[in-house]
Order: C-alpha cells, then sequence, then structure tokens
C-alpha cells in the first residue's frame, strides 16, 4: 500500500509527525453559531443526524473554519440501539431516553436485520462528507467514522439514559452474564456492520467511543471493553486492512496498558491521564490521543496556553495526536479555539 500522506494518517502508521495532527472532540457542535443555526431548523436530533445534506454540512463546517487534520462524522452513539429497533428520543434539558433493557424479552426485540436500511442517510452522510473534502480543497483533512463501542452503548439501553455511575449495568453484568453478555455479542456485531460500512461509504478512519468503560471492575474491563473492542478491531482489519482503528477507553485509567492489546493504532487519553504513565504503558509505534481539558478551552489565555504546551513537550518524539480529553463544551468561545490551533501548529 501507499505510504499516507495526510497527516493523522501518519501519526496512525506510527511516525512521530511534528507538528502533531489535531482535531477536537465534539468539533461539529453548539458552540459554533453556524451549527446553532442549522439546529434552529431541525427540532428533533435523529432527524439532524439522519438527515444527510445537514449531518454532512454540520461535519465540514469546523474544517471550514478552523482547517482541522480530521473531520469526524457528524451522528451519535446510540443512532446504532435506535437502528436494532430500540427507542430513543433526546429531551431537551434530559439528554437521551431509551426504554430499560433488562430482560430477555428487550433484547429478543431487537433487529439487527433492520439496521442496514436505517442507517442508510448516515452512510450518505459520509459519501458526501468525502465528497466534500475534496471538492473544498481539504487534501490534509482525513475522515473519521466511529460508534459507541458496545459496553457504552449497552450502559445507555440497560440505564435507560444517562447515569452517573451506571450501577445497573454493572449489576446486571455481574447478577446475568447470559443475558448482558448476549447483548453485548449482538452489539459487538452490529458494530463491525455498521463500522464496515462507514469504511465502505468513504471513512479512512474509524473511532471507537468507549465513553463508560472507566467504570468497570478490572476484571469486567477485560471481558466487556477488551475482548469486544479486540473482536471489532481484529475484523475491521481483515475486511479493511489499512484502515486505522483509535479507540477511547474513557477514565480507564493504566488499564489502557492492557487496552492497547486489542490492535488500535491509537488509544485517546482522557484529561485524567497522567501523559508519561501512558507513555509507559503504550507501545511506542501506537499513537496516543489527547488530552486538553475542555474547560482550559474555555478559559483561554495563559492556561490554555501553558496546558497546550505541557501537552506538547511530553508528547513530542513520539505518534501524537492532538485533542482533547472528552468533547467541547458549548460555551467554547471559537476564538479560543483558533488559538488552539495556531499554538499547536505553530509546535
Amino acid at each position: 500500500m501507499p505510504e499516507p500522506t495526510k497527516p493523522l494518517l501518519r501519526a496512525l502508521a506510527g511516525e512521530a509527525v511534528w507538528p502533531p495532527p489535531m482535531w477536537l472532540m465534539r468539533q461539529a457542535g453548539r458552540y459554533l453559531p453556524e451549527y446553532r443555526a442549522v439546529r434552529a431548523g431541525v427540532p428533533d436530533f435523529i432527524a439532524l443526524c439522519t438527515s444527510p445534506d445537514l449531518a454532512a454540512e454540520v461535519t465540514l463546517q469546523p474544517i471550514r473554519r478552523f482547517g482541522f487534520d480530521a473531520a469526524i462524522l457528524f451522528s451519535d452513539i446510540l443512532i446504532l440501539p435506535w437502528a436494532l429497533g430500540h427507542g430513543l428520543e433526546f429531551k431537551e434539558g434530559e439528554g437521551p431516553v431509551l426504554p430499560k433493557l433488562r430482560d430477555a424479552a428487550g433484547l429478543a426485540a431487537l433487529d439487527p436485520a433492520r439496521v442496514s436500511d436505517k442507517v442508510a442517510p448516515v452512510m450518505e452522510t459520509v459519501r458526501r462528507v468525502r465528497t466534500g473534502l475534496a471538492q473544498e480543497g481539504f487534501d490534509r483533512t482525513a475522515l473519521i467514522g466511529f460508534a459507541g463501542a458496545p459496553f457504552t452503548v449497552a450502559c445507555y439501553m440497560v440505564e435507560g439514559g444517562g447515569s452517573r455511575d451506571f450501577a445497573a449495568t454493572r449489576a446486571l453484568a455481574y447478577a446475568d452474564p447470559g443475558l448482558f453478555g448476549g447483548l453485548m455479542d449482538m452489539l459487538t456485531e452490529a458494530t463491525i456492520g455498521y463500522l464496515s460500512a462507514q469504511v465502505d461509504a468513504g471513512a479512512e478512519v474509524l473511532m471507537l467511543f468507549d465513553s463508560w468503560a472507566g467504570v468497570l471492575s478490572p476484571s469486567l474491563f477485560r471481558t466487556h471493553a477488551i475482548a469486544p473492542a479486540a473482536r471489532i478491531v481484529s475484523e475491521l482489519n481483515r475486511r479493511h486492512p489499512g484502515v486505522p482503528v483509535i479507540g477511547f477507553p474513557r477514565l480507564a485509567g493504566l488499564m489502557i496498558g492492557e487496552y492497547a492489546s486489542v490492535g488500535a493504532r491509537a488509544i485517546g487519553m482522557d484529561t485524567s491521564m497522567d501523559l508519561s504513565r501512558a507513555a509507559a504503558v503504550v507501545p511506542a509505534d501506537v499513537a496516543l490521543q489527547g488530552n486538553l481539558d475542555p474547560m482550559a478551552l474555555v478559559a483561554g489565555g495563559a492556561a490554555l496556553a501553558t496546558e497546550t504546551s505541557r501537552i506538547l513537550q511530553a508528547m513530542q518524539g513520539r505518534p501524537f495526536i492532538f485533542n482533547l480529553g472528552h468533547g467541547i463544551v458549548p460555551q467554547t468561545p471559537p476564538e479560543h479555539v483558533a488559538a488552539l490551533v495556531e499554538q499547536v501548529r505553530a509546535a
């Protein structure tokens, strides 16, 4: 295969690109006035995610404004359970609301056969973004497709929405491993198909968001975070050789060292991760990604410059992707993002 030329792809191939490639989690979103203008005309969030013209537009907005090295598909990690037939709505001020899946009947009601048709608009968005990047001259910008990791998606399905500790999910994993394992198996296979379809549509990189992996004990982390991720990466590598996967086991601490065994070409670090310890436990040819505190980006000024310099100094000399440790928040001033981009580019 030819050597990659896009900075993000070079870093994911194990090259210590400098200045490092950069993008921001949730870079398309409510901190941008142009996004808010689009969102105001679409009251239903699922409708926005499944309207290819609008979803492609908001995916491209931060690239036009900041020239990031990656565009990430505008969608949501809960599109997959929605596509499986699980109920989903987004309520203002409350977030996602789903039926609580806690018995065999709930599992049996899921239908993998319907996923392909339901996510077809998402694949059209991927195609439009890939075409748009080329037409608008963003030759350095790679396109990232993504999915929620099975455990994190299961958390929302079992709890019926968000939670501080996902206690019901953890209890179910212990009390009924057959039921919970069946849900995890279904989500793992559905995730493989969903991500594979994104590659077929034009995604160049895939990211697996395990936002709540850190609530698991080490033994359950190995069973429900590492094992599914390894299965997903292995099958995607078989189907799409050369398409790298970024894994993000948020809040996992030094368990990211074990997580690196799944075969991902980069490991995302959350805000709490100590960079030197992460570098010590993740192989040197695997990129690290992260981990600026989104609140430092809100603050801006000297605090932002200091935190950015600290991260750059710690990561220079190894494959690295500059990013946040979690998603950008709505109150972030766009001018602070512009200042961050300028500082990273000047590294």
